[in-house]
């Protein structure tokens, strides 16, 4: 049976922050001709759920609740023409590289110039983290007690434990506070916890909540319902059992890669989203991939402005216009999980912000980064602010200035 077609000079697979940004700011040239698919009910992505203040900062220089923040854009990219349809997943891709979309009215296809890639990225949740013990109910990520909290309004229990201290960690802490259930324990790995000073010099005392650094979780206690977990200090190897109703993993970002993986698109095996240049081109030609998909996981706002960054470069494509050299790749060194973009060309446009992305794997409060090619040192840059594992890490991207284009792999460390 034929399925109907699409045309769309532009599709966008997902409508959090940084497709709707994409959609907005190409749908006021490409009049009528920006497709955006989105798999769940409404658009607006994560912040749909995210009752609390803090979005908008960076690219609405505006301190609003998530909600108010996503409506903006979704109305934004209404205005502009844009075409947003919701409960379509984007199953797959044909032969012919059509996308393969089906929806509750029936099936698909798209068939566009030009797609953008903004599936954003989720929180490993218990079974992938493979922390063992009981079964119960009572076990989430922060995605899904929000979206059980603030969509269905439904209730959780009344002690909770909370693994991980990074931003995410503290949004959890807001929405369980919401729900009239007490954070009594964050945990993290690390020997300080994951966020800015601020987050967790007031943040503790805020929620009454104690923060254990350098542990982990054990293990999950309870039959039916949650009624602990099993802790353990990495310095010193104590034990301990937090009594508790509700668990909440935090973090430990991974993207929503599979689309990508399945179109042939090339993947970086450090952040596990599509290699990307600093135009945020894919290795696939006409592909283009965005927001939290590369670089897991940075703030919406922070998205959101890859969105504007990659609207002029679709236009460009889609006028013939395509970048003459391979490019050098990018690799994180010591102390960092990963950098994004992971690839550059020497002459050819900066990342988003002019800013390289980095995850750090340990904390400076005074870093230093030095770039090396070949085994020589093109560039360093020391920073006022620190490299914090749990958060995005910005550098500038003159630290690349000295690479050769001739030459290998750029990597970028912290410097011993």
């Amino acid at each position: 049976m034929n399925q109907p077609v699409r045309t769309p000079a532009v599709a966008i697979i997902g409508a959090g922050p940084s497709g709707l940004r994409a959609a907005a700011d190409l749908a006021a040239t490409l009049k009528g001709d920006v497709l955006v698919l989105d798999r769940e009910a409404e658009p607006g992505g994560i912040p749909r759920h995210c009752y609390h203040p803090g979005y908008g900062i960076r690219d609405l220089h505006r301190f609003i609740s998530g909600p108010r923040y996503a409506g903006i854009l979704v109305d934004r990219a209404t205005k502009a023409g844009a075409d947003i349809v919701t409960r379509a997943m984007v199953t797959g891709w044909t032969p012919g590289g059509a996308l393969q979309v089906t929806t509750p009215q029936g099936r698909f296809q798209v068939q566009a110039k030009a797609t953008i890639l903004a599936t954003g990225a989720r929180e490993r949740p218990r079974t992938a983290r493979r922390i063992p013990g009981d079964r119960p109910a009572g076990v989430y990520t922060t995605g899904e007690l929000q979206n059980l909290v603030h969509l269905h309004h439904q209730k959780v229990g009344t002690r909770a434990v909370v693994v991980g201290a990074e931003l995410v960690s503290w949004s959890a802490a807001l929405t369980l506070r919401h729900a009239g259930c007490k954070t009594v324990l964050m945990t993290t790995e690390y020997p300080s916890p994951d966020v800015y000073r601020l987050f967790s010099a007031f943040g503790g005392p805020f929620f009454r909540t104690r923060v254990a650094t350098t542990t982990r979780v054990r293990r999950v206690i309870g039959r039916g319902r949650v009624q602990g977990v099993e802790i353990e200090n990495l310095a010193t190897g104590n034990r301990e059992v937090v009594p508790c109703d509700t668990v909440v993993f935090t973090g430990a970002w991974i993207p929503d890669h599979e689309l990508a993986r399945s179109g042939g698109v090339a993947i970086d095996p450090h952040t596990l989203g599509p290699t990307v240049d600093t135009a945020l081109r894919t290795a696939r030609d006409g592909i283009f991939a965005i927001g939290n998909l590369v670089h897991p996981v940075d703030t919406a706002d922070g998205a959101a402005l890859d969105g504007a960054h990659v609207a002029p470069h679709v236009l460009q494509y889609l006028d013939g216009r395509q970048p003459a050299t391979a490019g050098i790749d990018l690799a994180p060194g010591q102390g960092f999980k990963w950098v994004a973009p992971t690839r550059f060309r020497p002459g050819d446009t900066g990342p988003a912000r002019g800013v390289l992305l980095l995850w750090p794997d340990q904390l400076r409060n005074r870093p230093t980064v030095v770039a090396r090619q070949d085994g020589r040192e093109i560039g360093r840059v020391s920073t006022w602010w620190p490299a914090a594992p749990g958060r995005v890490y910005r550098i500038p991207y003159g630290l690349l200035n000295g690479a050769k284009a001739s030459a290998g792999t750029v990597t970028v460390s912290l410097q011993s």
